[in-house]
């Protein structure tokens, strides 16, 4: 059990960093919980990266269906999934909160193009707003629920700005998280973001802009939240930072926020809140 739990632990502290971080600020008690979601999210966000086509990533994201839906006791023998059914389970977290979250990353497989704001929105409310509030869920459920639009809204922010640091990577496999509808405000089109043509600076401020008002939604909203629930939230109070590195080099991907750059925003937060 150990073994398994440090194996978990690994694979967050090396596949996302920020969300390590913020394990590390909640109860003891609710960290193997936290660190089960995350190390999920892990998995699923980079099954793109595992595959050559987007079938056989279809079939993992199905399995990942199949071990959540098992019948409860089940032994899957994966160390993540028997986590995070253990924390499913200890939680009563919703299911259809981690089908949805599956089948917003079916997107992640293909090179379409985001048809629209709205779906662009949808797809950071089912991945990372999702995550947010399932978080919230493990550290405070009533609490959760009364915040539960705000996660959306820190999801919206932290997505955006999390596709933007990834832009470079996107541009290069052909993938295109940019709405039809911000392109064309822009005057461009998919062709000229992934050559870096004419508009894709207009294109990536517009997606900052909508980053932004999402974070300042989120904000405002936050200020009565409680001390219990912010565990959550802090990957995405790192939204803001990230944007402002964005907004001066737009279509590399930002400069990195540092470390102890990271821990300050953090600390600050969970010290202070909203």
């Amino acid at each position: 059990m150990e073994a398994d739990a440090g194996h978990v632990t690994e694979i967050v502290r090396k596949g996302d960093p920020d969300r390590y971080l913020s394990v590390l600020y909640a109860p003891e008690d609710k960290r193997a919980a936290l660190l089960a979601l995350y190390a999920f999210n892990v998995e699923v966000s980079r099954v793109r990266d595992m595959v050559s086509e987007p079938l056989p990533g279809e079939i993992r994201l199905q399995w990942w269906r199949d071990m959540i839906a098992a019948p409860e006791g089940a032994v899957t023998g994966n160390p993540v999934a028997d986590g995070l059914r253990r924390a499913i389970e200890d939680h009563e977290l919703p299911r259809a909160a981690f089908d949805n979250m599956l089948e917003a990353r079916i997107f992640d497989l293909y090179d379409d193009p985001m048809p629209d704001r709205n779906s662009l929105e949808g797809y950071c409310g089912e991945t990372a707003g999702a995550l947010i509030q399932l978080a919230s869920l493990v550290l405070e459920p009533e609490a959760a629920v009364a915040h539960a639009p705000l996660a959306g809204h820190a999801g919206c922010a932290q997505g955006i700005a999390g596709l933007l640091r990834l832009l470079p990577q996107h541009r290069a496999r052909g993938q295109c998280y940019v709405p039809a509808d911000i392109l064309a405000a822009a005057g461009t089109d998919r062709e000229a973001l992934l050559g870096a043509g004419e508009g894709a600076e207009r294109a990536v401020a517009a997606m900052i802009a909508l980053g932004r008002e999402h974070l300042g939604r989120f904000e405002t909203g936050a200020t009565g939240m409680t001390l219990s629930l912010r565990p959550a939230y802090l990957p995405a109070a790192l939204a803001g930072a990230q944007l402002d590195r964005i907004a001066a080099s737009p279509l590399d991907g930002g400069k990195p926020i540092s470390v102890t750059r990271k821990h300050w925003i953090m600390l600050r937060r969970a010290a202070r809140g909203w």
